[in-house]
């Protein structure tokens, strides 16, 4: 009997952020949070912050990983919209509420074409 595999794109975007934070610890990033969600912002689902890691130097750094098979319609990069932006530093803000001197952060996108691993270091800023 055959086995069908359904892939699903919740299914490929935990391995784009499992390969993303492997690549990340690689490069000597820890681990803080992964999949941080909250409600209502600036869009009506609220934000989510893929990963939350911290740099070397201290710095906490918000990632959102895009995977995609290939270049078409601009790439993994291109995806990451305005809005998109918006939600993940509405996300980043309200983690940030913890601190009682947060420390220096930065946006990082981590974009997925095949193979292909790009890590793009302060990709955008809070607005």
């Amino acid at each position: 009997m055959a086995v069908v595999t359904t892939v699903t794109t919740k299914g490929v975007g935990d391995e784009g952020e499992a390969r993303a934070l492997t690549h990340l610890q690689r490069e000597g990033l820890t681990l803080v949070r992964r999949n941080y969600r909250v409600a209502g912002g600036p869009r009506s689902r609220g934000g989510e912050v893929d990963l939350i890691v911290r740099d070397r130097d201290g710095t906490l750094v918000f990632v959102e990983v895009r995977s995609r098979k290939g270049h078409a319609f601009g790439g993994a990069a291109a995806s990451v919209s305005w809005t998109k932006q918006r939600s993940i530093v509405f996300a980043a803000q309200h983690f940030l509420r913890a601190f009682a001197s947060p420390p220096p952060c930065r946006f990082d996108v981590v974009a997925i074409e095949g193979d292909r691993i790009e890590w793009i270091r302060a990709a955008f800023d809070a607005f």
